[in-house]
């Protein structure tokens, strides 16, 4: 995808960063389409994602689509994959693969909130393949529970309107980028990582009601709140956003 006028277009992979490469450089050492203004630790979005600084906000404009297969393509797509994940109850969800509109306006310098606000239906944040987080609730805003049962091998699946999204674990990116990676960012703009730190896979016990804590990380060496995915509810996100959120615009 070509950079236009006002965007950057990510040329630097998630994997590159996670085996400690700085990916392909330019003549100025920077890498190749990335702003200087970018904050270094949005640099492993998918070259998919269009990421750019507007004012007081990082911005992030992705179709939804995974860089990975999944039985939610259409057969006739070369993305398409048979369900081979482990779940003995899995049952296709009424809904397909198809690009969606995303515009992410994420604050650039993310601050904790006077009080947590609850995270919305539908997209919270973005992981770096350009697929959508969502929280721990389904359309009715109840509890994950059918629903999981449709999950695809990547943990994935779409909407009735054909929006793929996570709401749990995206194992393409704790595989491919390793369990204590950075995963994405959410719309309050405080980064999401996998579910193991220093060696060891967290519960829910060792997180606060939000589904986080603060620490040092691999890309935050002066410490940052963060968010962990985990096993169990609420997976992502729990009582509601550290920060105050950004916007979403389709």
């Amino acid at each position: 995808m070509n950079a236009r006028r006002g965007f950057t277009t990510i040329g630097m992979t998630a994997i590159a960063l996670a085996c400690g490469g700085a990916g392909p450089t330019a003549s100025d050492g920077s890498a190749n389409g990335v702003s200087g203004d970018v904050p270094a630790a949005f640099k492993g979005y998918a070259s998919t994602v269009q990421v750019s600084v507007e004012g007081d906000y990082v911005v992030l404009r992705a179709t939804g689509v995974p860089d990975h297969k999944s039985p939610y393509f259409a057969t006739t797509d070369s993305r398409y994959e048979r369900y081979n994940g482990t779940n003995a109850s899995y049952a296709p969800a009424p809904g397909t693969i198809v690009p969606q509109t995303y515009v992410f306006r994420i604050p650039l310098k993310p601050a904790k909130a006077a009080q947590a606000s609850a995270t919305p239906l539908g997209p919270i944040g973005l992981a770096f393949n350009g697929v959508p987080f969502f929280n721990q609730y389904n359309g009715q805003n109840r509890p994950l529970t059918m629903e999981i049962d449709s999950f695809d091998q990547y943990n994935g699946h779409p909407t009735p309107t054909n929006a793929y999204h996570y709401h749990v674990e995206p194992v393409s990116l704790t595989k491919s980028l390793g369990s204590s990676a950075l995963l994405g960012f959410l719309l309050d703009g405080f980064p999401v990582y996998g579910p193991v730190e220093n060696g060891r896979r967290l519960t829910n016990a060792d997180l606060d009601a939000l589904h986080g804590h603060t620490g040092v990380t691999a890309d935050y060496p002066s410490a940052t709140y963060h968010y962990h995915v985990t096993d169990a509810d609420p997976y992502i996100n729990g009582a509601g956003f550290y920060g105050t959120p950004g916007t979403l615009g389709r």
